[in-house]
């Protein structure tokens, strides 16, 4: 029996000839059965490029299947002589099973994978011109970080200083940009180990050589330039593919636009499908200007725009083209359906993260009661340490639950190195969590000084923690590792004794900083960083609800034990990024606040660039429902242990009245719209908005204009305050005024103790 086909193998089987016009065979037409006329016309688009623009909802994975089986069906390309490329492995998977189908086979020889995938088939073939062998290796990301810092040793490069997995980055993001060593300049390095950046990554490309391995960087960024040094290779391509697709055209970053421009120069039949309103990736490299630049790129391109939506209602609909065409930077299309209109948008003020947790698990128990199926019920949040506040209510309510595209809260690493600290300084002798951290940061403290320990432990029957301490009373530990571990003890001690005299939350926060957890995070460059930060200042806001260290610990033991209950009907929380490509009945978007959402750090980093991303990161978010979608915002958010009065989105200033539920908060916009002018000028995006505060308490909702200088209360609406005077603030009870600064009270209440608040949440007594 022949062995099966290679799917991505080049043959060199000549190209069919094409019949005289108007002979071309009779095909049968059942292929195209179903498609609505702007996909019928992206499916049989005879010639020259094509940009499928494919809105939320409309079909376009369906658009591109049909078109390669379309070409396949009417003999207008082999399979050997189609390229499509993908994102995602899931994707291809489900792309091949589609063709299959429609034309009732396996397509044997097609190229159809991730741009990764077809690079490492490409740089196999051709190893030798890219200074490799073809059995290469392809290096994951701890190898990458282990060979980095080899190399920064080699240098003399203090890895805490200069980490090497913070350095792995900048070097992938130039391979995103498709820059090789000697292209990245003294500007473009920047002052990174002193300026030795550059450097660093012309020597970890030589390693890679001599190893024969790669990294996922290489496998696109070699292909560019094997083809850009050997026009003779890029040459056979041409002759090879006489039909190239791409999918989520939007999210291709620099590496991978040159990449298919220099395949492209081979034909003109290119189509690309994306839609520049979901293109959320920038952080990661993805450019949103490749797609907005294709008809400069394919001169005489035609543009198909896929805008019958067949998964949202009406309302949802509106709202979401409302929200996107603020922004500039777009091709334009409007999303519609003839589906029924459906429940407006709902959009609720609440005073704070916990009671919005609450009344979104109370939303869902309704919605459980007439028997609405909790897996098609999600919760979309803009970042990771929103999700605390809701496992823990969705826990005490029994409510089943799945964390998507990432570890639950408390199984965070960050979270459980930080609990390690908590677990050690409580009960020393807790050996795993003083194994976990006693090198976290690092602290020049490796296995030999590990192995050393161990053995003290098991010949004197101790715990890990005393065992070290004995360690230092004799000559077992010498030099940096005496003095590391000599430190760590001490460190402990003075810990464990603060709690006597100190909030817990102090404690766990001096603690963090102490150890140099915090500063390790803060020194970490990666896109990731900036979470784990924002989720350690989220453990010290549960910390608060705990009356001791010790209650907290054991609060979060029972969380971790109770296990995920049998079966799929979940509801599902995730990051909004995670959230693409998925649908639900029914969506709740929570934190809708300004410097939450839209981040505060996009607007920093990107100006009105990063704004434009977080619309379009909202645009998706909104989509994501069939039926329903519910919006919430917080008057307050309480972050590293102080209480944030929280300004509403300028997003929800966006959404059309006209799709918002009557009983919504945000209806008030309108009459705000409507009725003011000017206000606060955003430095970042250059937007004019004037902020809006929300006072009252649990249940209701009393709003005022304000400006984010200096706060100042309606005329009326504030009262008069005064040191010594009886207050009531709807959610730490009654209290005394100690100390008034400007809008700022410093208050002693009956129950929670001194707190700092704003005037505006407070009334007199």
């Amino acid at each position: 029996m022949a062995p099966p086909a290679d799917p991505f193998e080049i043959t060199d089987e000549p190209a069919p000839i094409e019949p005289p016009p108007g002979r071309r065979p009779v095909v049968s037409n059942a292929h195209l059965e179903g498609l609505n006329d702007e996909q019928r016309q992206a499916v049989v688009h005879e010639s020259g490029p094509l940009l499928v623009l494919a809105g939320a909802g409309t079909g376009k994975t369906r658009v591109l299947t049909t078109r390669i089986a379309h070409l396949l069906i009417t003999g207008r390309a082999r399979p050997s002589q189609i390229l499509a490329v993908t994102f995602t492995n899931k994707a291809a998977r489900e792309m091949l099973d589609r063709v299959a189908s429609l034309i009732g086979g396996a397509a044997d020889g097609m190229w159809l994978g991730t741009f990764h995938a077809i690079g490492v088939r490409v740089l196999r073939r051709h190893a030798e011109l890219v200074g490799l062998k073809s059995n290469f290796t392809i290096l994951d990301t701890d190898d990458q970080v282990r060979l980095i810092k080899q190399l920064l040793q080699a240098e003399g490069i203090d890895d805490k200083k200069w980490p090497a997995r913070i350095l792995s980055g900048i070097i992938q993001r130039w391979k995103d940009r498709a820059l090789p060593p000697d292209k990245v300049g003294r500007d473009e390095a920047g002052d990174f180990a002193g300026g030795k950046a550059a450097d660093i990554y012309r020597q970890y490309q030589e390693r890679l050589a001599e190893v024969n391995a790669v990294d996922f960087g290489d496998l696109v960024m070699h292909c560019v330039t094997l083809w850009q040094k050997h026009p003779d290779v890029l040459a056979d391509y041409h002759r090879r593919f006489r039909h190239i697709l791409v999918d989520e055209y939007q999210d291709t970053n620099v590496a991978q636009y040159l990449w298919l421009r220099l395949l492209a120069q081979g034909t003109p039949d290119v189509c690309c499908v994306g839609d520049d309103d979901q293109s959320i990736y920038g952080w990661r490299g993805a450019e949103v200007g490749n797609i907005l630049r294709f008809e400069k790129d394919f001169p005489g391109a035609t543009i198909v725009r896929l805008e019958r939506n067949y998964r949202s209602t009406p309302h949802i609909l509106a709202a979401a083209s409302h929200l996107i065409s603020h922004n500039e930077g777009r091709l334009g299309k409007t999303l519609w359906t003839d589906l029924k209109d459906g429940e407006r948008i709902s959009v609720r003020g609440v005073w704070d993260g916990d009671e919005e947790a609450r009344t979104i698990g109370e939303e869902i128990e309704a919605l459980q009661r007439d028997r609405h199926p909790l897996s098609q019920i999600a919760i979309l949040v803009r970042a990771g340490f929103q999700t605390r506040e809701f496992e823990e209510r969705f826990i005490t309510m029994g409510l089943p639950y799945r964390v998507i595209g990432g570890p639950r809260f408390y199984e965070r690493a960050e979270i459980r190195d930080a609990m390690a600290y908590c677990r050690v300084t409580v009960q020393p002798a807790d050996d795993l969590a003083f194994e976990r951290i006693y090198n976290t940061p690092r602290r020049g403290l490796g296995e030999s000084a590990l192995r050393t320990l161990r053995l003290i432990q098991r010949t004197q029957k101790v715990s890990l923690f005393e065992a070290t301490r004995r360690a230092l009373e004799t000559d077992e530990m010498k030099g940096r590792q005496r003095k590391a571990l000599g430190d760590l003890v001490q460190n402990f001690d003075r810990w464990r004794g603060m709690l006597e005299g100190m909030s817990h939350v102090e404690v766990v926060e001096t603690m963090l900083d102490e150890s140099g957890y915090t500063d390790m995070l803060r020194a970490d460059r990666s896109p990731e960083a900036e979470g784990r930060l924002e989720n350690l200042k989220e453990l010290t806001n549960a910390l608060q609800e705990f009356d001791s260290l010790p209650a907290f610990l054991e609060h979060v033991a029972l969380l971790t034990d109770m296990a995920e209950k049998a079966g799929s009907d979940m509801v599902s929380v995730m990051t909004l990024h995670a959230a693409k490509g998925l649908e639900f009945d029914t969506v709740f978007l929570p934190g809708w606040e300004e410097g939450l959402f839209p981040n505060q750090r996009a607007l920093d980093d990107k100006g009105v660039a990063g704004l434009e991303e977080e619309r379009r990161l909202a645009y998706v978010g909104i989509t994501r429902a069939r039926k329903r979608a519910y919006v919430s915002f917080a008057a307050n958010r309480r972050v590293f242990n102080q209480w944030q009065a929280a300004i509403p989105s300028r997003f929800l200033r966006e959404l059309p009245t006209g799709n918002l539920a009557e009983s919504s908060d945000a209806g008030l916009y309108a009459t705000y719209s409507a009725g003011h002018h000017g206000g606060l000028r955003d430095k970042a995006s250059g937007f004019d908005y004037e902020s809006l505060g929300v006072a009252g308490g649990r249940g209701r909702t009393r709003w005022r204009d304000e400006t984010l200088d200096d706060r100042r209360a309606v005329e009326g609406d504030k009262p008069d305050l005064s040191v010594g005077q009886r207050v009531f603030h709807q959610k730490f009870g009654y209290g005394r005024i100690v100390a008034v600064d400007g809008n700022k009270l410093d208050i002693e209440f009956e129950k929670a103790g001194p707190k700092k608040v704003l005037d505006s949440f407070i009334e007199a007594a």
